[in-house]
């Protein structure tokens, strides 16, 4: 343990007194680096959030924004890390600290130095620029500023006394960093390199293993093991409900499972690839997953999360399966066995429950090509935003001249697992896209699986919001088409 740490704020800080189960905010407050705070310790205020410098495109480096009470210290060996500490004094703020400052962008203070982690990943996004007088009232109005700042950088932060719109005019205050800004300077650099890791505190152990063959290895031998990603659901299981394994394997580096690759025939996603890197590189390629990325959660958690643990975690309510069930998708299962292909409509077996035997993972998505015309992804939840979803539902049609050639509907929320629609999907096929038979087909889209009522939605409101869904797609492809409701 004495050979690992982390770069915090550019000064090495070992791994002391770290258990495997340690979170990268508790270990960073006890070094006294209280600007990061606990607020909920799930991922959803925003109160924890720090920068990690992760790779970017051409060999360079970016600042990310992370939920620091979701990622394990131990999974922070070799990197480098800043917190709000880290970005300026109060002798010499930060460019970002000074504008909050300066609008009054805060009241009790509690959430503002993650706000100021988060401001900051924007601040020094490349690709972040000044609309110029002709854009400008383009942009008025929408979530962007006149500066390039995307506002939904800080969709995971949340604050109870301020009010947004100052932290919005400090947002939309920032101009570009200066010369000699050393964050600026260090993303010219390559970020640090995944470390082979081994922590062993005598209640539980953590590996992150040098290659896949080794994760397997592991993983085979020792089935009470946990695998960890981007930790956002297990850090929740660690936090709040005092879960502990006795070993736990780090996966998301490893290169075997980040791969991507568009071919002919599908579009391959490595199960380790966080949702922002997928959403990236998609570059709307796939519409459907790309009405989704917005919806789920907030940047702080998709710069985290990945698309295997996702599915992994196997979630009826998970906001992946039900976009990858209408797009037909099927999943690469390895062990040290091999591999294996299964239709996504077949992995889910039970509530939390799934086909992946004991040593097996998720290696890979496929996608298979070509994508239908007609797609549309709808999340139903109390927010629009950052929430998790009552009920979420895919379309994926092929509508040739009037008619409905095939039809792919994915479900979540209404059943112990996500599912498929097949009984709407038949009634669908080979009929008119009329407003009628649509209500036709509506009609038996609400009585799709078994919904239940809990604190997010009635059973009754579930199925109707079914119903609803199909004829909104309706909706939205008429007026596309000019044709009036």
């Amino acid at each position: 343990m004495d050979h690992i740490g982390v770069t915090v704020n550019g000064r090495h800080r070992p791994l002391h007194d770290v258990s495997a189960h340690t979170s990268a905010l508790d270990w960073l407050r006890s070094l006294g680096l209280t600007g990061c705070k606990e607020g909920c310790a799930e991922g959803e205020c925003g109160a924890c959030a720090v920068l990690v410098a992760t790779p970017a495109d051409g060999g360079s480096t970016e600042w990310t924004a992370v939920n620091a009470c979701l990622v394990l210290a131990a999974a922070l060996h070799g990197q480098e890390v800043v917190t709000a500490e880290g970005l300026g004094t109060a002798e010499q703020p930060h460019a970002v600290q000074q504008r909050l400052a300066e609008a009054g962008g805060s009241q009790c203070g509690y959430c503002t130095p993650g706000f100021a982690c988060s401001m900051a990943a924007e601040f020094y996004r490349r690709d972040r620029r000044a609309v110029g007088d002709d854009e400008a009232d383009a942009a008025a109005g929408t979530h962007h500023g006149p500066n390039g700042f995307d506002l939904h950088s800080l969709a995971g932060n949340l604050c109870r006394c301020t009010g947004y719109r100052p932290i919005r005019d400090a947002a939309f205050a920032l101009g570009a960093p200066e010369a000699g800004d050393e964050l600026a300077a260090r993303l010219e650099r390559p970020a640090p390199a995944s470390a082979s890791t081994r922590l062993d505190d005598g209640a539980g152990r953590f590996i992150r293993p040098a290659s896949l063959d080794e994760a397997l290895r592991l993983l085979g031998d020792e089935p009470d093991a946990v695998l960890a990603a981007g930790t956002t659901d297990w850090g929740v299981e660690v936090n709040l409900r005092g879960r502990r394994a006795p070993l736990t394997i780090a996966i998301e580096r490893l290169p075997e499972l980040r791969t991507f690759e568009v071919g002919d025939a599908s579009i391959e996603i490595g199960a380790a690839l966080t949702l922002t890197e997928i959403e990236r590189r998609l570059a709307g390629r796939v519409p459907l997953l790309a009405e989704l990325f917005p919806l789920f959660a907030s940047p702080l958690i998709r710069n985290r999360a990945t698309i295997g643990g996702n599915l992994g975690t196997a979630s009826p309510i998970g906001d992946t399966p039900p976009a990858l069930l209408a797009l037909d998708a099927r999943l690469v299962l390895a062990s040290a066995h091999g591999e294996r292909e299964v239709d996504l409509a077949d992995y889910f077996t039970g509530y939390r429950q799934t086909v992946l035997a004991h040593g097996e993972l998720i290696r890979a998505v496929r996608i298979p090509l070509p994508l239908a015309g007609t797609t549309a992804f709808h999340k139903i939840a109390k927010r629009r935003f950052d929430d998790i979803s009552s009920v979420a539902a895919a379309f994926a049609l092929e509508i040739d001249g009037g008619l409905v050639t095939s039809a792919r509907i994915g479900l979540g929320g209404v059943a112990a697992t996500p599912i498929r629609a097949r009984a709407t999907e038949a009634a669908l096929v080979g009929r008119e896209w009329t407003r009628e038979s649509v209500r036709e087909a509506a009609s038996v889209l609400a009585s799709e699986g078994t919904p239940m009522s809990d604190h997010r939605a009635s059973a009754e409101y579930r199925s109707r919001t079914l119903g609803t869904a199909l004829l909104r797609l309706h909706r939205s492809t008429q007026a596309a088409a000019g044709v009036p409701a």
